[in-house]
């Protein structure tokens, strides 16, 4: 059973209304209950919050290094990895860590979502499940990248265009790596494949 580390840095998507009607963070230890969908993906799910969630508005370069360390340390013990993050930075902070995390041999998966979690609508479950599957799935994408919508992109070659809609992120200049629907549909020829079993971070 593959072990995967949900990461919440922060964003839309860890959101939800208290019974004042404000926004706020939820607690992803008891993420399982609010999308019970992840107890049928045959893996483990661990989580790890930051101690200071951040707006992704307010990512900095620090905020890149502490979330590259924080893999760095659990790389040994996990098959994958998904990053919870506000989507309006997302692509910086994926092609950011794409160039910090070298030599991958697991998947590192941005995803976060247009509305909250607890939201009529929300697009938040089905973006977390199939980022989740994807990483524990047994077709290796040993790379940084982006769930959004029903796309897999390459961290370092996606953006964010639109923020109205779901479907919110585009890769002008690389296809897809997987399209989501009834199956998942991997674009095999474009996927990473892996040299060394480790990966070099900053310190």
């Amino acid at each position: 059973m593959k072990k995967i580390l949900i990461i919440y840095t922060g964003g839309t998507i860890g959101m939800q209304h208290d019974k004042k009607g404000a926004l706020v963070p939820f607690d992803f230890g008891k993420v399982n209950e609010q999308v019970p969908e992840l107890n049928h993906l045959g893996c483990k799910l661990t989580h790890h919050a930051f101690s200071k969630l951040i707006d992704s508005s307010n990512v900095t370069p620090a905020f890149w290094i502490e979330l590259a360390q924080t893999i760095e340390k659990n790389y040994s013990k996990f098959d994958g990895f998904v990053i919870l993050h506000g989507t309006d930075t997302m692509s910086y902070s994926a092609s950011a860590l794409s160039f910090m995390l070298e030599n991958l041999a697991k998947p590192v998966i941005f995803t976060g979502s247009q509305l909250p979690l607890g939201a009529i609508r929300t697009d938040a479950k089905r973006n977390l499940i199939s980022a989740v599957e994807i990483a524990a799935g047994k077709v290796l994408v040993p790379e940084v990248c982006i769930y959004f919508s029903h796309r897999l992109f390459r961290g370092n070659r996606s953006e964010k265009f639109n923020s109205a809609m779901f479907e919110a992120f585009q890769s002008p200049n690389c296809p897809p790596l997987a399209n989501v629907g009834v199956n998942v549909d991997y674009n095999h020829d474009i996927i990473a494949k892996p040299n060394k079993k480790k990966i070099n971070c900053p310190h």
